[in-house]
């Protein structure tokens, strides 16, 4: 049901698409652990090895249930991938800023290896670039708990074209997380997609389904309100880029979820959508997605449909837009 690729030149072989956690932890609306376990499951049984998560997500709630999910689990059969060092609010959880410090970073990493209950992770990066520490330090720290043991590989995320060449000029990296899909094409435009291509590095694609745009229930809840990609006319304008995609789902065959996970796994063999599931049946739609063979008219009909560009709004809030390294690239 899931393909095998590489992260990268230098990375671990993982399943496409890869479980995404964050939605387990209350991001979309609450989710009971029993129920985020079974999906976690569920996504192993089904022969999937790449789990994604981050040290705040739901502070630290994530972790704890990928933990207790992989208690009876043979370690691995399973590649976790965590970012860290967003500084959370407590009215909220909401991130406030980033902290890349060396020693913050490697305290980081001691907190997630209890929660996991694991003695390494595999592959570890900064969920974004603290402004205040240049990214050599941050890359150098991980190298560092890669020569220790606790880490196997460094991956980034959210950086632009310029930081993936200084990170790489110090260490190996793995993968770049960033957002990508049929909504989100920034990275085909502002360098980051090409300067991965010719590093060897992987890419590990987020919101493939535009945070529920793409093939969702069409309720709006947890944080899609307070995206603007859900306000008002832009709401109205993306819905009707969605629709559009609706005819070439149904000549495939195929759901529209599983269209648009496929049409990010065909931009490259080193790209491995990153699905957030919630039920155990959405983990057997997204591993159905690999079935969906899309040839050069298929490709050409959805690009037609939704061009780099089209869709608007940004992709977060004005303060969350700004945290953004990717995005400083784009002029």
């Amino acid at each position: 049901m899931f393909s095998n690729r590489r992260l990268g030149a230098t990375g671990p072989m993982v399943t496409s698409p890869a479980l995404g956690g964050m939605s387990l932890s209350g991001a979309y609306g609450a989710v009971d652990d029993a129920d985020g376990v079974a999906v976690i499951h569920a996504y192993l049984d089904a022969g999937g090895t790449l789990i994604d998560t981050g040290d705040f997500y739901g502070a630290g709630h994530n972790e704890m249930l990928i933990g207790q999910a992989l208690r009876d689990r043979n370690r691995d059969d399973v590649v976790l991938s965590v970012k860290f060092g967003a500084l959370l609010d407590p009215v909220g959880g909401m991130p406030v800023g980033f902290d890349g410090r060396p020693e913050a970073a490697k305290s980081f990493v001691a907190y997630s290896l209890q929660r996991l209950g694991t003695d390494h992770i595999d592959i570890y990066r900064p969920a974004r670039v603290d402004p205040q520490v240049p990214i050599e330090e941050t890359v150098g720290a991980v190298q560092e708990m890669v020569d220790a043991g606790y880490v196997r590989h460094i991956g980034l995320s959210e950086v632009s074209a310029e930081t993936i060449r200084r990170a790489a000029a110090v260490a190996q990296i793995a993968d770049l997380q960033i957002e990508y899909s049929l909504l989100s094409r920034g990275i085909e435009t502002n360098g980051i997609l090409d300067t991965c291509r010719e590093l060897g590095i992987g890419i590990t694609a987020y919101s493939v389904l535009g945070r529920g745009l793409i093939g969702g229930s069409g309720r709006i809840g947890g944080a899609q309100a307070i995206m603007p990609r859900f306000q008002g006319d832009n709401l109205d304008h993306n819905r009707a880029l969605v629709t559009a995609l609706e005819q070439i789902a149904e000549d495939k065959g195929v759901t529209l979820a599983q269209l648009a996970i496929a049409w990010v796994a065909a931009q490259g063999e080193h790209i491995v959508p990153v699905i957030g599931s919630r039920r155990v049946s959405q983990v057997e739609s997204m591993a159905g997605a690999n079935a969906v063979e899309l040839d050069e008219a298929d490709l050409a009909r959805i690009d037609a449909a939704v061009p780099v560009g089209a869709a608007r709004g940004d992709r977060y809030p004005t303060q969350f837009m700004d945290q953004l390294d990717s995005e400083r690239s784009a002029g």
